[in-house]
């Protein structure tokens, strides 16, 4: 059952493949079966004017996955109504909650862990290709934002990615994925390209927990993804997830403490805004932007400091901007 008709939430297993419910319990789809399985279970309502799959951190249990999805829908609903949308006209988002084990103690050896199965998932096991052809579903079965009779009355779907903590890698094996051997997909101020697997209009990274030259050395195709829009990775000093920790299991910090480092094309670094001060199309029109997060992700008890103060305001803000600009 979901939490929210807004909500509609995909399960993986260790592995990653995807997992559906039977009378004996959650079993693997096949492979073969998998556009079958979206099109039974996954239907984007018409009603909605986005479409936004969203995939949980380390150590996040699945009913506070699904909490963290409402929290970030009522409050990009609360941050709609400051009318600094012109735009989004109207913002009906539609969720897809992608969830996967991401439980592991103790502290140290259980983040080396997470870290290796968040990887294995998406390279040897079927993440990348599970959340790829998801990505692929969703966008086959949206009305194409870009032709012109829907830029005349704003109607269509745009989708847009949202990742916390290892749940960044996952998206980024999976778009990564769908970049193959295709031609450059192009930024926002480009044309979108034609031919692809799937085109995604935005890609927001909080607090992402890989290398700070991850994009240059792990995620290199991600320059030449289907992507429209920017990859937009926060990040915040105040995160002893991806800064004290991260440098112990990897020997250096990571981009949710440090920002994005070494990429194939140039960083744009702004800082987080308050929700009452727009971002302006320049500073978000690139195809990577590092996001300074250290005045707003502040809050945070025990080990992993604030590593999971992001649903806040400011996130909305910054992710209903990057939906505005997609228009």
């Amino acid at each position: 059952m979901n939490p929210s008709p807004d909500i509609h939430v995909v399960d993986l297993g260790p592995d990653g493949r995807l997992l559906e419910e039977t009378s004996t319990g959650p079993r693997p789809v096949p492979a073969d079966r998998l556009d079958d399985h979206f099109a039974e279970e996954l239907a984007p309502p018409s009603w909605a004017t986005d479409l936004v799959v969203y995939v949980h951190g380390w150590q996040t249990k699945p009913e506070s996955s699904t909490n963290a999805a409402s929290r970030l829908l009522t409050l990009a609903a609360a941050q709609y109504r400051t009318s600094l949308y012109p735009r989004l006209t109207p913002w009906l988002p539609w969720i897809v909650l992608i969830r996967w084990p991401s439980r592991s103690l103790p502290f140290l050896r259980g983040y080396r862990r997470i870290r290796d199965r968040a990887h294995a998932m998406g390279t040897e096991g079927h993440a990348a290709r599970v959340v790829g052809r998801l990505l692929g579903y969703l966008d086959a079965h949206r009305p194409d934002p870009a032709a012109p009779p829907v830029l005349a009355n704003r109607e269509g779907q745009y989708l847009h990615l949202v990742g916390h903590s290892f749940g960044c890698r996952l998206l980024c094996e999976a778009v990564q994925w769908a970049a193959g051997e295709e031609p450059l997909t192009l930024g926002w101020s480009t044309p979108e390209p034609h031919g692809r697997p799937f085109t995604v209009d935005s890609m927001l990274l909080l607090q992402m927990a890989a290398p700070r030259d991850a994009f240059a050395a792990t995620f290199t195709a991600l320059a030449e993804a289907p992507l429209r829009g920017p990859v937009v990775a926060t990040y915040s000093q105040h995160d002893r997830a991806t800064g004290f920790w991260h440098l112990r299991a990897e020997r250096r910090t990571g981009i949710g403490h440090a920002g994005i480092g070494t990429t194939p094309a140039p960083v744009s670094a702004i800082r987080m805004l308050p929700p009452g001060e727009p971002y302006p199309l320049a500073a978000l029109d690139h195809r990577f932007v590092s996001v300074d997060a250290s005045d707003v992700f502040v809050r945070g008890n025990g080990p992993a400091g604030a590593h999971s103060d992001h649903l806040r305001p400011e996130s909305a803000h910054l992710l209903l901007s990057l939906a505005d600009h997609c228009r």
